[in-house]
């Protein structure tokens, strides 16, 4: 099969099989693949987003989770891990500083804490949404039912985020004790397409046990639920976890994947992700000429900063959100491209 076919057909049919990626995925690493990649993802981002890079105040608000994923830093058996949840006032105060800044779209992330209820939720999306009605809400949460993800929607959320980590069954299972499953995470997506959220997938990059395959299918994956937004970023190990000694996901696949994506989603919204930040200095800004076109600096109060620990040595853990929000400024200005005042919607 030759690469340059495989290539070719990428770019002008935007989709490939999963054999078709398999052979792509042979050549992450070969610059002439890659930076013709890159400039076919950033002629396609320009198209319909120009120069802009968006931006989403990041606001982390519970590190309490009853998932016990192995790959996580704040999964449930992590005895270690300093505990804190965020009062509603706590959160409208982040938005707050935000807004000032700029800033108009938030996003709620945090793990799956029961504390949370359905009417708590509820409550604290309304609150956002009558605070600021030209801003855009966004939740990461995890896994809810079809009348939870209904009532948030119906109390003003306007997207979701919720990483389906692996399309593959057999990889899910080597990632995820027993009682969760591919198959409820992949109805979850599903719900929320149906509700009407925008919605966003994605995947850690380099996790245990990836392999071409089951990237391959992660892509097909993608391309079938038609996005709006796709997170990925390589896989950090976190100390206190199983998977503390294994081998962080890679720099040049990250790029390589980010340009992939724009290419078969070409209105999609494509985080250059903290991660990408973490394992290069200048990751955020080469994420952004791989395609990327959003950016996420972190809202939550710098006293819980660091207890929001999903991996080891996450950057941006102690900066103010205004000092971080004009040091990103600058970084994606070296790059020729602008951060903007706007919710960024999808075009899709």
């Amino acid at each position: 099969m030759q690469v340059m076919n495989v290539v070719e057909k990428l770019i002008t049919d935007g989709k490939l099989t999963k054999e078709e990626y398999v052979e792509l995925l042979k050549y992450a690493d070969d610059r002439e693949i890659t930076e013709f990649l890159a400039g076919e993802a950033v002629k396609i981002r320009k198209q319909y987003y120009g120069d802009k890079v968006f931006t989403r105040g990041l606001i982390e608000f519970t590190n309490y989770c009853k998932n016990n994923c192995y790959y996580c830093g704040i999964r449930r058996d992590n005895r270690n891990a300093r505990r804190y949840r965020l009062t509603k006032e706590d959160i409208l105060e982040c938005c707050e500083s935000g807004y000032e800044l700029g800033f108009r779209t938030f996003v709620l992330q945090g793990g799956e804490d029961p504390y949370y209820t359905d009417e708590r939720m509820v409550e604290i999306i309304r609150a956002i949404k009558e605070r600021y009605p030209d801003c855009a809400l966004t939740l990461s949460v995890g896994e809810k039912s079809y009348e939870s993800y209904r009532l948030f929607r119906e109390a003003g959320a306007d997207r979701y985020l919720l990483r389906h980590e692996t399309a593959s069954e057999e990889h899910y299972a080597l990632l995820h004790p027993a009682e969760m499953s591919l198959r409820n995470r992949k109805q979850c997506l599903y719900y929320l397409k149906e509700l009407g959220y925008q919605t966003g997938a994605g995947f850690m990059v380099g996790s245990p046990g990836q392999t071409p395959e089951s990237i391959a299918e992660d892509l097909i994956f993608l391309k079938e639920l038609e996005l709006q937004m796709v997170g990925i970023g390589p896989f950090i190990p976190h100390h206190e976890t199983p998977f503390a000694q294994e081998k962080a996901g890679t720099l040049e696949m990250t790029l390589f994947l980010l340009s992939v994506i724009r290419i078969i989603l070409p209105k999609v919204l494509l985080p250059a992700t903290t991660a990408l930040g973490t394992i290069h200095p200048r990751g955020r800004e080469m994420g952004i000429c791989a395609g990327a076109n959003v950016v996420m600096p972190n809202l939550s109060p710098v006293r819980v900063r660091k207890q929001y620990e999903l991996y080891d040595n996450k950057i941006c853990t102690g900066d103010e959100a205004a000092e971080c929000r004009m040091c990103l400024e600058k970084r994606i200005s070296s790059v020729g491209y602008r951060l903007v005042c706007e919710r960024g919607d999808a075009k899709n």
